[in-house]
């Protein structure tokens, strides 16, 4: 049997034989055509290995089964004081690196000091202010404020848990890390520019795998779909229009397509450092001209248009004010018009001018997802509209979240979510904004707001539900007058698998965890109760 493992330049056809059977082979579609040997996962270097989740774990895990819920991973507990301003964490016993170290009180303390020690480590928008050990299984951080909604930066991949006494004798601003060694369900067998060899543990401390490798092949959107037919790849994030005729219909039973719904949205942020995206007026004027309606069908996915709030009903509902619930935003030109004229703007010659100053925006987008179509309908709908003209930007992935980091863009798209109704606010932190150039790990729009920043501080402040219900719903107030950010469309995880060989997955009607690569804790989980398929 021959294993075709991708149709894109320079992938070679390579001969599986036996050993197919011990391999799930998982098509990555968002990260370009060739990969980095970096397993640096915390370096501020832009490209990095993929996938290295699978080697580097954190603490915690989102339950996105139970409402979004921070759960225990390496930690046995994490439990906050009364005042929510400590938080104790009770390290897992009997967790083991792969170089067969156990982790220790040190390794996290150490893990979590790096953040704090160098602000270009903290890429998953840390707050806490301090860490130190306790004894030799617990570890305290310390909040500067009340941090109970806060608890789901310890669930980041960008805050992993990894062995000091390697780490430590590093440079870790140009190291690449390039044999890595972790506490995951994976180590590395072998790497190559287009194909990672991962090999599971067989003394991992979460159980057994029963499969020996996970194959991470490079590949795109349309290829992967004729890779999943015949059987080449079996399992790959892939939003795919048209999926249930072309895919799902040709063998109901192994070939599966899932969405599950991560209660964000996809969105665009404005560059509110800069103007005119400073300006208020500018901002209402170009959401009440996103044609919505038109870019979810286009999607094939009618009726998931988001609501005004980023957050999505199906998830959010009872934290979500009536007034805003089900809202479907429509297009408004007329409104629009008269938000541009209010704040004193024209639009002249394709550009929006004001006070002798004119600007022609662009608008950012990852290229990896194939998201060029749904940028030209609103680039179409601003010129229809406004008489404004937007230039696209698309970008690879890699070079788009870079830029959006740095501010470097006018208007972008990007997913807007978080565990929990915090955990989606928490982008328009103000203590999170860093100016132009500077690597922002939240906040990329670089929002500043005194009365967002006092809101946030009673929601991130309280573990009551009657208060986090009543402060998440004036978050929502700001984020539908002021807005920040714009939802476009409600952010599905989508799911492709060829069940051929391997059986057992969840389904979004049925699951505790996500099978989806890059959540970490959750691809462990669904790798770990999956079963070979009978002959």
């Amino acid at each position: 049997m021959v294993l075709v493992t991708a149709c894109t330049a320079g992938v070679q056809n390579r001969s599986a034989g036996g050993a197919r059977a011990d391999t799930i082979v998982f098509g990555k579609t968002d990260a370009g055509t060739t990969y980095i040997r970096n397993y640096n996962v915390v370096g501020p270097a832009t490209q990095k290995t993929p996938n290295a989740e699978m080697i580097y774990e954190p603490l915690a895990r989102i339950d996105y089964s139970d409402g979004g819920t921070v759960k225990p991973w390496l930690a046995e507990s994490l439990e906050f004081n009364e005042k929510g301003t400590r938080l104790t964490i009770k390290v897992r016993q009997g967790v083991t690196f792969s170089d067969g170290a156990p982790l220790t009180a040190d390794d996290v303390v150490f893990s979590l000091s790096l953040p704090l020690e160098n602000p270009d480590f903290n890429l998953g928008g840390t707050t806490y202010t301090a860490v130190e050990k306790v004894d030799e299984s617990t570890v305290a951080v310390t909040f500067g404020k009340p941090g109970f909604s806060e608890i789901n930066q310890f669930a980041s991949s960008s805050l992993p848990m990894v062995p000091k006494k390697i780490w430590e004798k590093q440079d870790l601003n140009t190291w690449t890390n390039p044999d890595p060694v972790g506490t995951g369900p994976f180590v590395l067998e072998s790497f190559a520019a287009q194909q990672i060899t991962l090999r599971a543990r067989d003394d991992y401390w979460g159980g057994t795998f029963p499969m020996k490798h996970l194959k991470i092949i490079p590949t795109n959107q349309d290829a992967v779909k004729a890779q999943l037919l015949r059987g080449e790849v079996d399992w790959a994030i892939q939003s795919w229009p048209g999926a249930e005729q072309e895919y799902v219909a040709k063998d109901p039973q192994k070939h599966l397509y899932q969405l599950y719904a991560t209660g964000g949205a996809y969105s665009m942020l404005y560059n509110t450092a800069e103007p005119p995206f400073d300006d208020v007026h500018v901002r209402r004027a170009l959401a009440m001209t996103i044609p919505r309606g038109d870019i979810v069908t286009t999607l094939n996915r009618p009726g998931t248009e988001a609501g005004p709030t980023g957050l999505v009903d199906l998830v959010y509902r009872d934290w979500i004010k009536p007034e805003y619930r089900g809202k479907v935003q429509q297009v408004d030109a007329g409104g629009a018009k008269r938000e541009l004229a209010e704040g004193g703007w024209t639009v002249t010659d394709g550009k929006l001018v004001k006070d002798g100053k004119s600007y022609a925006p662009t608008l950012s987008f990852n290229q990896d997802f194939g998201w060029a179509p749904y940028a030209d309908i609103m680039i179409n709908s601003w010129k229809s509209a406004l008489g404004l003209q937007v230039k696209p930007a698309g970008a690879p992935g890699a070079n788009l979240y870079e830029s959006q980091q740095l501010g470097k863009f006018d208007l972008t798209i990007l997913a807007t979510g978080g565990a929990g109704v915090s955990g989606v606010y928490s982008m328009l932190a103000g203590r999170a904004a860093k100016p132009v150039g500077k690597k922002a790990a939240t906040n990329q729009g670089r929002w500043r707001d005194a009365r967002t920043d006092a809101v946030l501080a009673k929601l991130m402040g309280t573990a009551d539900t009657g208060e986090l219900k009543r402060y998440a719903q004036e978050m929502q107030t700001i984020v539908v007058d002021q807005v920040p950010f714009s939802p476009i469309y409600n952010s599905y995880w989508f799911v492709a698998i060829n069940a051929g060989r391997w059986t057992g997955w969840p389904t979004p009607d049925k699951f505790t965890y996500i099978p989806f690569p890059g959540l970490g804790p959750d691809t462990t989980m669904t790798l770990m109760n999956l079963k070979r398929a009978a002959p």
